[in-house]
């Protein structure tokens, strides 16, 4: 690990010994490090949110954990939560439709399959819980990322040239699909991560109103027409919607 990160990180850890806010002088002391270089890394934190810096004088600045942490703190709860809560309303989604259900959550620039609910027929899928995946392929990353910010999505669309199956996803044709997904509310693909299966995502909300997650549908393409995929949405969207009312969604 770079040095000057693991020196930072180092002085975040001065905070968990009850110590509410700290000066400069007090996190040199403990951090056995010169105080031009304790401040140089205390900034770094503190223009990245992860520290809040008050003044007590001019001459004197104390230090204490800031908001950032608590973000993080939170998704990182959010992420733990929605796995426990989502897994029995997964299991009877399956009972109920007889199709693979997968709880998929953005992991960075990817999105990772946290949990997975097989169904009784002879299906082999591609995906498997702690796989990740581009946002840009299958129904539960595509319906993350439409729900990420115009600058998020470009990050992602401009990286590198997409692909999915061996085949090149038009950029323009992808921008457009985030936005009917966003408009519709659930995401459709087919043959997208294997051959011959389709997908269908709904999101899953936390008491923020954000999309923290997609509860995803696969099975065999034959599976998903006509009555049958009517159900399959109808049941689905039941199902993220409960789940995200337990996660105190309104």
């Amino acid at each position: 690990m770079n040095q000057s990160v693991n020196k930072a990180l180092k002085l975040l850890d001065l905070f968990r010994e009850g110590s509410h806010e700290l000066s400069l002088k007090d996190i040199a002391d403990q951090a056995r490090i010169p105080k031009p270089t304790a401040y140089r890394l205390l900034t770094v934190l503190e223009q990245n949110g992860f520290l809040h810096k008050s003044k007590e004088s001019e001459q004197e600045a104390r230090y204490r954990l800031g908001l950032k942490l608590l973000e993080l703190g939170n998704l990182v709860s959010d992420r733990l939560e929605v796995r426990g809560i989502a897994l029995p309303y997964m299991e009877e989604l399956a009972k109920e439709i007889n199709e693979v259900i997968h709880l998929v959550i953005i992991n960075q620039d990817e999105a990772t399959y946290i949990e997975k609910v097989e169904s009784s027929r002879a299906l082999r899928l591609y995906t498997k819980v702690g796989k990740s995946v581009p946002l840009y392929i299958g129904s539960g990353p595509k319906l993350l990322l439409a729900f990420q910010t115009k600058e998020r999505q470009e990050e992602i669309i401009n990286q590198s040239e997409l692909v999915a199956i061996h085949r090149p996803i038009e950029k323009e044709r992808l921008r457009v699909e985030l936005q009917q997904i966003q408009a519709q509310g659930y995401a459709y693909s087919i043959a997208e991560q294997d051959e011959d299966t389709t997908g269908i995502s709904y999101p899953i909300y936390n008491h923020q109103q954000q999309v923290i997650a997609a509860l995803a549908v696969s099975g065999l393409t034959s599976h998903f027409e006509g009555d049958d995929l009517e159900h399959i949405k109808v049941e689905t969207k039941i199902t993220a919607l409960d789940i995200s009312r337990r996660l105190g969604y309104r």
